[in-house]
């Protein structure tokens, strides 16, 4: 009797559920990397992909505000509650204000880059789940992997204690898991990118990051004004102010200008384009860096609206 009754206490052991927060985000990233990895990654795979890429950004985001203090996990720490938080029942913060409050309040180390990566694939997930989503697949999979390398470096330093490591076994197997999925993604992105070289040369002061993928290859139209600009890796179309008002909102405090060379405020400044080595003003009316801007953007007007 006494042998039944530790068989049945196995049991029910192994049908427990049990998943900390930390093996609990890892967990759906190696789901994430499980999807993207395949040699016919489909529909269904980009689906979850994004569904589980997005829990897992918000249980690890979540985990280190909880370990700050508590309250800051709450939509409103003011109305905090220890009681909810114990039982799980309140409202919670969104990607957009755990990104800002590890920032601002944790002292994180997370570029605006990186903000905007996370805050694109909160955008993607909801408008998966409440009205479908359209998304060219290299452009969710080149986004997933810049996103995976991101959160597989925040659980590295941010969530394992660097001194001791972790004794977690199946932890470090699953983190082994997600580095090998980010080596594979990342080879796939630069073969693809190799491939553009020779359609990308010659454009390279009309070419800035692409918002949808990341890559270096948007390509803005020779014409003005332009029908669209399109980026070469993704495939994606935009119009002037769609591009215009990502830029004006990936960064705080972030304005249009006026452009030396046409006097039109289209002048964005900060922009990665593939001519220059470092953040340089771009002209959406010119359509292309506008390096001489540098030396007067302090004194032009600024101009945020679209």
């Amino acid at each position: 009797m006494e042998e039944a009754d530790t068989n049945a206490s196995r049991d029910a052991r192994q049908h427990e559920l049990h998943f900390p927060p930390l093996r609990n985000g890892a967990d759906y990233l190696v789901s994430v990397v499980d999807h993207l990895t395949k040699d016919d990654v489909g529909p269904r795979d980009l689906k979850y992909a994004v569904l589980h890429l997005q829990a897992a950004i918000e249980v690890l985001l979540k985990e280190r505000l909880s370990r700050e203090h508590w309250t800051l996990v709450f939509s409103d720490p003011g109305q905090a509650s220890l009681r909810r938080f114990h039982e799980g029942d309140f409202e919670s913060c969104t990607t957009k204000q755990a990104v800002q409050r590890l920032r601002s309040i944790v002292g994180c180390d997370i570029t605006d880059d990186e903000r905007s990566a996370l805050i694109a694939l909160a955008t993607d997930r909801n408008a998966l789940q409440h009205y479908g989503l359209t998304q060219n697949a290299h452009a969710v999979e080149a986004r997933a992997g810049r996103v995976l390398d991101f959160l597989y470096r925040f659980i590295h330093a941010e969530l394992i204690n660097p001194t001791i490591g972790t004794a977690d076994e199946r932890l470090s197997a699953e983190l082994n898991l997600v580095s090998r999925g980010v080596r594979s993604i990342d080879a796939f992105v630069k073969q693809r990118m190799r491939r553009l070289r020779g359609d990308l040369k010659g454009r390279e002061p009309r070419t800035i990051d692409c918002p949808a993928c990341g890559q270096s290859a948007l390509i803005l139209a020779a014409s003005r004004p332009p029908l669209q600009h399109q980026c070469l890796f993704c495939e994606k179309l935009y119009a002037r102010a769609e591009i215009m008002r990502f830029h004006l909102t990936r960064t705080e405090g972030q304005v249009r200008r006026a452009c030396p060379r046409c006097q039109d405020h289209a002048l964005i400044d900060g922009l990665h384009v593939a001519s220059e080595t470092a953040p340089a003003p771009v002209c959406f009316t010119c359509n292309c860096v506008v390096p001489e801007a540098r030396d007067v953007l302090a004194n032009d007007p600024a101009v945020q609206d679209i």
